[in-house]
């Protein structure tokens, strides 16, 4: 695994973990992540009048994955609203790599090492210990069904867009490619913000602090032009792996900011995942 794609990807994860902090201090935080989205448009559309838009050979890719962050950010908004999402979340981002791993090889003809296979094993043990700590601070609560089948379907789409992405930017260039999809992915998740929550509800976030909500926007714009220059360039399963750190991070960014309990078994998951990352670049 090239170092300089996990400098890429440890960034990517940083500044994700960065905006989803800013989102968490939101009342209504899928409304406030809906005006991110809707704003990383606008900054996107600014961007990529400079740039000029993607090869066509790019653009069946950048309507498929924007129609998949969409999903993804729908199944986000349902399960925001179902207690038993806070439990089996991890779950979905400790599955999303697993699955990444098969679509890779598969569909890209990647080639693993055993090496890289045990460090995305590490990273997903990592996660299911980490969202232990929730399973353990909500024992009164149960499992549902219905949650556990959100929580793989948010991770079969998180592994689907991922191989998309990283297929489109192995063959074209990134940066008008990711640019090109932000554009147009808050034609759909607006659409759907407003129908569900409604104008005025919607726009009333618009009238509170407004500066979070762009500094959100701009970090998750960059954060996933770093993810993509990463996967332009390094196996798609290893690199869909590190960037699951920013669920560390963000751990840690809550623990110290937000004065969110950090516990034993997080630092634990957290310690697994790094050691997960420096098998991959050792091995991988």
């Amino acid at each position: 695994m090239p170092v300089f794609a996990i400098l890429l990807l440890l960034i990517s994860a940083s500044l994700h973990a960065l905006w989803n902090l800013l989102l968490k201090q939101s009342q209504e935080k899928y409304i406030a992540m809906g005006w991110q989205v809707l704003i990383s448009g606008v900054f996107a559309f600014l961007i990529l009048i400079f740039t000029g838009l993607p090869p066509r050979s790019m653009w069946l890719f950048a309507i498929i994955s924007m129609i998949l962050e969409a999903v993804y950010f729908i199944l986000l908004s349902n399960a925001y609203s179902d207690h038993d999402f806070s439990l089996v979340y991890p779950i979905a981002r400790g599955t999303a790599p697993a699955l990444l791993m098969i679509w890779s090889v598969l569909f890209l003809r990647e080639k693993l090492t055993a090496g890289g296979v045990l460090g995305i094993c590490m990273v997903v043990c990592g996660m299911v210990i980490i969202g232990a700590t929730s399973l353990i601070q909500n024992r009164g609560s149960r499992f549902h069904f219905k949650g556990i089948i959100t929580a793989l379907a948010v991770a079969l789409t998180i592994s689907l867009y991922t191989l998309i992405d990283g297929t489109a930017v192995k063959n074209g260039p990134p940066l008008p490619y990711a640019l090109t999809m932000f554009m147009f992915v808050p034609v759909l998740t607006t659409t759907y913000n407003v129908r569900r929550f409604g104008w005025e509800h919607f726009l009333s976030a618009w009238n509170g602090p407004r500066i979070p909500l762009i500094t959100a926007a701009v970090l998750g714009v960059f954060a996933y032009l770093f993810a993509l220059f990463a996967y332009s360039f390094a196996p798609l399963s290893y690199s869909g792996a590190i960037r699951e750190v920013s669920v560390v991070i963000g751990s840690f960014l809550g623990w110290r900011f937000l004065g969110e309990k950090m516990g034993g078994i997080r630092v634990l998951g957290a310690t697994v995942i790094f050691a997960g990352i420096l098998v991959i670049a050792i091995f991988g």
